[in-house]
């Protein structure tokens, strides 16, 4: 006889295995693609970052335009920053701790000053929908082969894949190139399945933000 219980997720429980870890930050204003700079400053500090793929960095997102409608597109527009604003690492556990030293540092983002205060933990979302706003997969890819790599990517994983949906293109600057990424948001999820995407990501670019996913409120 075979016989599998079901999994109560009433009962289920976010493991600490990989976290994020928030900054408090006193920055102004950033560029819309700030991933690169951003990234290459914080390696000055923590020089092991982005070494091990189950880290990354949260790309910033600030409040709307000037106008009040909407984000600003263009990669060298400006976002502005309200004080609420964190720069959000996605560390193992074990990297707490050593990326503690990047508080008290001044980065300089291509001539825009970022100051780095105290930081706390937040452990991954427990949650059914996720969504990643920048996702590298094949350069140049149609949305049907987009997708049809991120199941395999998801597949790969042992993320069982029953809602995806890809959205917008975008491009990101790696200082040499411009990377093509899409967003995707993953919807039907176990919880563990979502914990499994959250510590995990997919793709490549970990540590500009890319292939990281967090919780979305609805599909």
């Amino acid at each position: 006889m075979y016989w599998q219980e079901e999994i109560d997720e009433q009962q289920f429980v976010v493991p600490d295995r990989v976290i994020d870890l928030m900054f408090q930050i006193d920055c102004p204003t950033l560029p819309v693609d700030h991933a690169w700079p951003l990234s290459r400053e914080i390696r000055r500090t923590l020089h092991w970052f982005g070494e091990n793929p189950y880290e990354g960095l949260h790309s910033i997102h600030g409040a709307d335009s000037g106008n009040g409608w909407e984000r600003p597109q263009a990669s060298d527009d400006l976002l502005y920053l309200s004080r609420r604003v964190k720069l959000i690492l996605r560390l193992p556990r074990e990297r707490v701790e050593p990326a503690q030293a990047l508080s008290g540092n001044i980065l300089d983002l291509d001539g825009h000053r970022m100051a780095v205060g105290q930081s706390k933990v937040r452990n991954l979302g427990m949650t059914n929908f996720l969504y990643s706003r920048y996702v590298v997969g094949p350069q140049s890819a149609s949305e049907d082969q987009f997708i049809t790599w991120a199941v395999q990517e998801l597949t790969a994983l042992g993320v069982s894949c029953k809602k995806i949906l890809c959205g917008k293109s975008c491009r990101l600057s790696t200082g040499e190139q411009q990377l093509e990424t899409r967003s995707l948001m993953v919807a039907n999820l176990s919880f563990q399945d979502a914990v499994t995407l959250q510590e995990s990501g997919i793709g490549p670019h970990r540590s500009m933000g890319c292939g990281l996913f967090v919780p979305q409120k609805s599909f």
